[in-house]
């Protein structure tokens, strides 16, 4: 395996890990904003009120997105699991 084959397969697996995280993170930034807002409106600064809704978006984002998720892991382990051999070289 040459250097820039290396630095290409980590480049890869960086890829697919950003993309894999980037709805959760988008819905956790949005969750975020909002209930910062609502608690700047309010003047309610509770942390429950905080959290909850955060942790209730993330687990809706992921079951929602868990299907895609799923399906670009299989992706890119398929595509490195079959080329082992060139890796070997």
């Amino acid at each position: 395996m040459t250097p820039e084959m290396a630095v290409e397969t980590i480049r890869q697996a960086l890829m697919v890990a950003f993309w894999l995280s980037a709805p959760l993170l988008v819905v956790g930034f949005a969750v975020g904003v909002v209930v910062s807002l609502v608690q700047v409106v309010t003047s309610m600064q509770d942390a429950a009120f905080s959290t909850i809704p955060r942790l209730a978006a993330f687990l809706a984002a992921f079951l929602l997105s868990l299907p895609w998720m799923l399906k670009k892991a299989m992706a890119y382990a398929t595509v490195l699991f079959g080329d082992l051999g060139r890796y070997a070289r």
